[in-house]
C-alpha cells in the first residue's frame, strides 16, 4: 500500500464566479512548501447524568475550513495571491509583454478561490471552495529562502478519490530572493536595516449562519490592517525623530530580478511608534519599530503593490 509524501502532493488554484462553487475548469498548478489547509469538526462532550460514570456519545460541532499556505514570492504566481489579498489589478502592456499589474487595497469585495490538494498515492484529493485571503505576510532579511504566508478561510472541504481540477496550466516559476531586495523611504534607500516584516490583514468577517451542512455562509472584509516590524542598526536618529513628531512616510518593499521582472510592496503612510533604545552589551545597539500604516489622504488607498512579468492577465 503506498503511503501518501508531500514530496507527490500537488496544489490547484482557480477563481470562482459563484462563492463556494468550484469552476469546472481554468484551475493553475501552483508553487508551495507546505500547507494546512483543512477542515475540522470537533466532538461536543455529552453534559447529561444520571447515566451512570460512564460519558453518553459525543455530539458533531460546526464544521471549521482554514488554514495557512506557504508559497515563494515568485513573478509569476505570487500574482494569483495578490488578486485574492487585493481584488483584480489594473494592467497595463501588450504582448508579448511585460504586462504591470497594480494591485491596490482598499476593495470593498474580494473574489473567492477553490483551491484543491492532492495526494496521488492514497488517493485523496480534497477541493476547498468559497476560500477568501485573510492574510499576507512575509519577512525580508539578508540570506534564506523568501516565501510568504497566506491565511485563508474556506467554505467547506469535498474529498475524492480523483482530482476535479481537470488538465492544469503550468507557470515558469521565477523567484525571487532575499539578495534581490531592498527597502526605501520616502523614494530614498533605506540603510542600517537588519530585517523587515510585513503584514496585510482583511480581517475576514465570519458569516456562520445556521445551516444544515455546518459551513459558513460566506467571509466578508472588513477594515484592513497593514503593520510590521523593521529591526535597524542604530546610526542615526532619521527613524526616532519621525516617531517622535507623529509624521507618516512612504515605505517600499521591492525585488528586481536580472532579468526585468519585479515586485514592489508600498505602504503610502506609515506610521512608527516611538521605540525603546536599549544598551545590552558591547555589541551593535538597535531598535525595532512596530509600524502601521493608514489610507494616504492624496492617493485615496493604503498601500499599492506593483507586480511585472509576462503574465498577461490575472
Amino acid at each position: 500500500m503506498a503511503r501518501a509524501q508531500g514530496a507527490r502532493a500537488q496544489m490547484a488554484l482557480a477563481f470562482e464566479t459563484t462563492y463556494g462553487t468550484p469552476p469546472a475548469g481554468g484551475f493553475t498548478k501552483m508553487p508551495f512548501a507546505s500547507t494546512t489547509l483543512g477542515s475540522e469538526q470537533p466532538l461536543l462532550n455529552s453534559e447529561l447524568l444520571g447515566y451512570g460514570r460512564d460519558p453518553l456519545a459525543p455530539i458533531k460541532d460546526a464544521v471549521t475550513a482554514d488554514g495557512n499556505v506557504v508559497v515563494p514570492i515568485d513573478a509569476a504566481a505570487f500574482g494569483f495571491w495578490l488578486k485574492a489579498a487585493f481584488g483584480a489589478p489594473v494592467t497595463t502592456g501588450a504582448a508579448p509583454g511585460p504586462f504591470t499589474h497594480e494591485f491596490r487595497s482598499g476593495a470593498w469585495s474580494l473574489p473567492s478561490m477553490s483551491i484543491e490538494t492532492g495526494m496521488p498515492e492514497v488517493p485523496r484529493y480534497a477541493m476547498y471552495s468559497g476560500c477568501v485571503l485573510d492574510s499576507l505576510s512575509w519577512q525580508m532579511q539578508r540570506s534564506g529562502l523568501l516565501t510568504a504566508t497566506a491565511s485563508l478561510v474556506a467554505q467547506g472541504e469535498a474529498i475524492a478519490s480523483a482530482s476535479a481540477a481537470g488538465t492544469l496550466a503550468d507557470l515558469n516559476l521565477q523567484r525571487f530572493g532575499h539578495f534581490n531586495g531592498a527597502i526605501t523611504r520616502n523614494g530614498q534607500p533605506l540603510g542600517n536595516i537588519i530585517s523587515a516584516e510585513i503584514t496585510y490583514a482583511n480581517n475576514l468577517d465570519r458569516v456562520e449562519t445556521i445551516r444544515s451542512d455546518g459551513r459558513i455562509d460566506g467571509a466578508d472584509p472588513s477594515i484592513a490592517a497593514l503593520t510590521g516590524k523593521i529591526e535597524v542598526r542604530f546610526a542615526d536618529q532619521v527613524l526616532v525623530n519621525q516617531a517622535i513628531a507623529g509624521d507618516p512616510c512612504a515605505l517600499t518593499f521591492a525585488y528586481v530580478l536580472p532579468s526585468g521582472e519585479s515586485f514592489s510592496f508600498s505602504a503610502h503612510a506609515v506610521y512608527l511608534p516611538r521605540p525603546r533604545i536599549e544598551i545590552p552589551g558591547p555589541q551593535g545597539i538597535q531598535a525595532t519599530f512596530d509600524w502601521q500604516a493608514a489610507r494616504d489622504a492624496t492617493l485615496g488607498r493604503m498601500c499599492t503593490t506593483t507586480l511585472v512579468n509576462d503574465i498577461e492577465e490575472y
